[in-house]
This record gives C-alpha cells, structure tokens and sequence, in this order.
C-alpha cells in the first residue's frame, strides 16, 4: 500500500495557502492604503482606464520574502 502522508502534508498546506489569500483579500478593504501607495500607477482615458499596482506588489514580494526566508530558517 503506498504511502499518502506526503500528499497530505502538501494539500494541507495548500489548503492554508488558500486560507491565508482569503483572509487577505477580506481584511485588505479595511486598510485604507493599501492599494493606493505613491507608487501605483492609475491612468484614465477617454474610454478606458489602467490601473498597475507597481508598489503594492513590491510591498507584498518583500513581505512574502520576508516570512518565507523566516520559515526556511526554521
């Protein structure tokens, strides 16, 4: 019979990836920069508009980095 732990230990840890994005995404409308930062870009036109949220990712890379360079540690 093979051996399923593996398996398991990566789709729960998907599961909490998947957690974490939603909890995220609820609390990120109630901080009220974040999605606004003096480096995001928003161009409006005639007919269309643009938006790139170049700081905020920058932010979000460092953050992840961050905690994931302080889980490898571990």
């Amino acid at each position: 019979m093979p051996d399923f732990s593996g398996i398991g230990r990566v789709l729960l840890v998907i599961g909490l990836v998947i957690a974490g994005i939603g909890l995220v995404l609820i609390f990120a409308g109630k901080i009220p920069w974040f999605g606004r930062l003096p480096g995001d870009f928003f161009w409006r036109g005639k007919n269309v508009s643009f938006y790139f949220p170049l700081a905020t990712s920058i932010l979000i890379s460092v953050v992840l980095t961050l905690i994931l360079w302080f889980i490898h540690r571990r």
